[in-house]
């Protein structure tokens, strides 16, 4: 018996003992990362299970290549995706269809924090009239500093377009037709899809919601989760999740070169070291100021990567076979960069 790290979810009986290879090899089968999806709408909504993280300017983009074939620079514009402020406030892309999840399902539980967002997102309605405008403008239309618009975006009513050079444009919708809680649960069930087997607090980090509202989601959730024991702690999965944690890990792509906040490394505290064991190395990829995009190989991590233009350099953490630097230029070469007109040069360091 225990209590998962988010405390106040009790851990009864005998849990799921799992390793970490199967828990890597779980993450990459749900986010897609072994085996590219088909082109298509549903394949883009897939691979935006967990949202996509676009802070990087089209950080998306590299994202969706990492999971769906031909994906193309302007794969992020697919009318099946909105652009909002969502967990922790970052720039995400995500399907319309799931847009509830990640804006309604980040409402904060108090009052003042609710009344806050509320308020925000009425005085921006009122002031939009139906128009779209920068959100700079917005802000000093309204009187306040624009970044307090982000508040808002947890009601559901508030989208945006950031193409990564200009303030985002910033317009209102209509509320979303579900409960607060509903939507909360949502997104507790995908986040544990994606990130399982976690915790109720890894949840409140990454979701940017209070401790007591992740505990309440995963409490709510308790007939659908099966407890599991990890090398860091004791945690949780979906239940419907257990077949494949169980299953034989398959071949593990070649390469991927995976950007800067994408889902698949998007962890904190333990969750780091349980992805990458070495810590000088998990400081390469972690680092203080602006996260660079991890190198994948056979389904580790074997390094990082940076770009500048048409210049991908990739950093490597030992020594790399031949068919794995090839693999890794592969990938390189195919990332659907927009301005690029000439070929990508890979530099080694």
């Amino acid at each position: 018996m225990g209590v998962d790290a988010g405390r106040g979810l009790e851990v009864t009986g005998s849990p799921l003992v799992v390793t970490r290879p199967q828990i890597l090899a779980f993450r990459r089968r749900a986010g897609a990362l072994d085996q590219r999806l088909p082109p298509g709408r549903r394949s883009l909504r897939q691979a935006a299970w967990a949202g996509l993280q676009d802070s990087m300017p089209r950080a998306a983009v590299l994202s969706i290549h990492a999971r769906v074939e031909g994906a193309g620079p302007s794969s992020w514009e697919d009318p099946s995706f909105v652009q909002l402020w969502g967990p922790r406030y970052q720039v995400y892309v995500v399907a319309e269809r799931d847009l509830p999840a990640f804006s309604l399902g980040r409402l904060p539980d108090d009052a003042k924090g609710r009344g806050r967002a509320e308020e925000t997102a009425a005085r921006l309605h009122a002031h939009l009239g139906g128009r779209r405008m920068g959100y700079g403008e917005a802000g000093h239309g309204l009187g306040i500093n624009a970044n307090s618009l982000r508040y808002g975006a947890t009601t559901g009513t508030v989208l945006i377009r950031w193409e990564g050079a200009r303030q985002p444009t910033v317009w209102t919708v209509p509320p979303p037709e579900i409960e607060p809680l509903a939507a909360r649960l949502d997104l507790a069930r995908r986040y544990l899809h994606v990130f399982g087997p976690s915790t109720s607090a890894a949840f409140a980090v990454w979701a940017g919601i209070s401790r007591r509202a992740a505990v309440t989601a995963f409490e709510a959730l308790r007939p659908s989760l099966t407890a599991a024991r990890t090398p860091i702690g004791d945690a949780w999965i979906l239940t419907s999740d257990e077949p494949m944690l169980r299953a034989d890990p398959g071949p593990a792509a070649p390469a991927r070169l995976l950007p800067s906040g994408d889902a698949y490394f998007l962890l904190q505290g333990d969750e780091r070291a349980l992805l990458v064991p070495d810590a000088d190395r998990r400081g390469m990829l972690w680092t203080p100021r602006v996260w660079p995009g991890a190198a994948m190989v056979d389904g580790e991590i074997r390094g990082t990567w940076r770009r500048a233009h048409d210049t991908v350099t990739i950093e490597t953490w030992g020594r790399l076979s031949q068919a794995a630097r090839q693999a890794l230029e592969a990938e390189a070469a195919a990332l659907p960069l927009p301005g690029i007109s000439g070929p990508i040069v890979v530099r080694w360091v």
